[in-house]
């Protein structure tokens, strides 16, 4: 997975940009359709701001956080983007599968001709 990340009014250290790669990838363990993704990080008077957008293969998520820490806000982020990717993989499961099931296979018990 492709992660850009970019900087405003902050400059983007390398200890930010491994903490941010351990993050998605371990969202990417979770959820293997993710393609890519693009962070903006920036600071706001006193607070720190993060926004992201992630591509996956059917559509793209977004989310966006605010702390007083840098890391913290990434935190609050990932968890953010953890819910909404649990969400979109539900919407994807078929949720009328079990109805098919019960509809083509009838009764479950059957008699093997052991009247008796």
């Amino acid at each position: 997975m492709q992660i850009n990340v970019t900087g405003q009014n902050i400059e983007v250290t390398e200890a930010l940009r491994d903490y941010i790669g351990n993050k998605f990838t371990r969202l990417e363990r979770r959820y293997d359709y993710i393609t890519s993704a693009h962070v903006v990080l920036g600071v706001e008077k006193l607070q720190k701001k993060v926004d992201a957008t992630v591509y996956l293969d059917r559509g793209n998520l977004h989310a966006y956080s605010k702390d007083e820490d840098m890391y913290a806000s990434i935190d609050a982020l990932m968890d953010k983007l953890d819910r909404q990717i649990k969400r979109h993989k539900e919407k994807r499961t078929d949720h009328h599968k079990e109805k098919r099931a019960d509809q083509r296979g009838g009764d479950t018990e059957t008699d093997h001709g052991n009247d008796g």
